[in-house]
């Protein structure tokens, strides 16, 4: 597997030898054992003659300007570009996974970017914001996004993951100084949800959040699913563990449509917007994604209730100063110049 590319390998981070050749990942909280020639399940970590190798390193399957609000980050710099890379590979199998082209193959087209070109790239973008790491799992891009990341932090970019959170303690810790923003994909608030759905586990999930919280600016996303994880406890209880942490954490409830090898009919409007006004009891901030609708999309002020931010589609009008609504003073928790 991957012999056209080993050129192109780089020795991985967070891997310890064992026996018979073989070496255990720490990256992730998967922990795979890899016996040689074999990869994790990632499938882009690769054990080679006793030592583990990240096959994506500097391979590039997209790329281009997206608005900041397409990520979603809707508290972070709002109305801006960023410029957003991704790579192939996932350490999750989501039957419903909406990237799956990238996310869930690897022989697909891909360009060797160097980390100084795509800085160099990213920077020549009008109005660009920095990098946002994402279309695919970008901690298991691990190498290359923490040298582009530094190095990006250098030349005065901004650096944003849409991640999964399901990343280990240690390598979480050493990234974070380098990251801005992160939109983490908690899936559901059930164990059974990402075990049979996901192939990954709730847990480390909840741990990356605490930690990434208390560092950077955060965003929440979770998909919809029917039957699945859109009941109403469910719904309440990831809202409450959120506002335990911050209220003021951004929560996104996207509606489902079918993907992948998932097939069931599209969450119903009617749900989504239920499930936002039973968030709304615990977070100041909650939004709906995939339906257009104003009160889902906008953000309001959480003391009058004034709009102060108006979003249509990605035409974005702030109504904010000093970070203060203008209607009451009120400050808003948002990111800006």
């Amino acid at each position: 597997m991957y012999k056209n590319r080993q050129v192109n390998m780089k020795e991985a981070m967070y891997y310890k030898k064992a026996d018979n050749g073989t070496v255990q990942c720490h990256l992730c909280p998967h922990h795979c054992r890899i016996a040689l020639g074999q990869v994790g399940t990632c499938r882009v970590r690769q054990n080679i003659d006793g030592k583990l190798y990240t096959a994506n390193y500097g391979r590039v399957s997209s790329w281009g300007m997206d608005p900041i609000e397409k990520k979603p980050l809707y508290h972070f710099y709002p109305g801006r570009q960023i410029f957003s890379v991704g790579s192939f590979g996932c350490n999750f199998r989501c039957k419903f996974c909406q990237n799956w082209q990238i996310a869930q193959l690897t022989e697909i087209p891909t360009q060797e970017v160097s980390t100084r070109h795509l800085v160099e790239v990213a920077k020549k973008q009008e109005g660009n914001l920095g990098i946002a790491y994402t279309y695919n799992e970008p901690t298991i891009w691990y190498e290359f996004v923490i040298e582009s990341a530094r190095l990006a932090r250098q030349e005065g970019l901004k650096n944003v993951l849409i991640t999964n959170g399901f990343i280990e303690k240690e390598p979480l810790l050493e990234i974070l100084p380098y990251i801005d923003a992160m939109n983490i994909d908690v899936k559901a608030f059930n164990q059974d949800f990402y075990k049979d759905l996901a192939s990954g586990r709730l847990s480390p999930v909840k741990k990356t959040v605490e930690e990434a919280q208390a560092s950077c600016h955060v965003e929440i996303t979770t998909l919809i699913i029917p039957g699945m994880n859109d009941g109403d406890e469910a719904i309440e209880a990831l809202a409450r563990w959120l506002s335990s942490l911050r209220k003021d954490i951004p929560l996104h409830l996207t509606r489902y449509f079918p993907n992948y090898k998932l097939d069931i009919p599209p969450t119903s409007v009617e749900k989504i917007k239920k499930a936002r006004d039973i968030a709304m009891k615990h977070l100041e901030y909650v939004y709906i994604g995939n339906v257009i609708e104003e009160h889902g999309n906008n953000t309001y002020c959480p003391t009058c209730g004034k709009p102060v931010i108006k979003r249509t589609g990605y035409r974005i009008q702030v109504l904010i100063e000093n970070k203060k609504c203008l209607n009451c003073g009120e400050t808003i928790s948002v990111v800006k110049e």
